[in-house]
């Protein structure tokens, strides 16, 4: 598992610099899984994860919301009959940040418990 999972998110400030494309490419292999998407004209983390009910989904939703909460940065989560699509991205910014990309590893985690 990659050491961004141990990271903690860092308080954001609206004008902080987005990560570059270089800098999403280099932490991209950190997060298997997940890809970039472009929505609204912003870049997010976006991964779907699929689980045999709806029942596993909504637990799984119920995981990434207490590790949202509990680092204070907060994704979009779509649940549906046997899926979670989850996108992070950084709303102060419009975009990418590696708070970011920490989230999504720790997303990654809940899979292994």
């Amino acid at each position: 598992m990659s050491s961004i999972v141990k990271e903690r998110c860092v308080p954001c400030r609206q004008g902080a610099p987005r990560l570059t494309p270089e800098e999403i490419c280099e932490l991209l292999p950190s997060v298997p899984g997940w890809s970039v998407q472009e929505r609204e004209g912003i870049a997010r983390l976006e991964r779907v994860f699929q689980f045999k009910d709806f029942a596993q989904a909504l637990q799984f939703t119920n995981e990434v919301g207490r590790i949202a909460e509990d680092e204070d940065h907060h994704p979009a989560i779509l649940t549906e009959w046997g899926r979670v699509t989850v996108s992070w991205w950084t709303h102060k910014i419009g975009g990418l940040h590696r708070n970011d990309f920490v989230m999504a590893a720790k997303t990654n985690s809940l899979l292994k418990k």
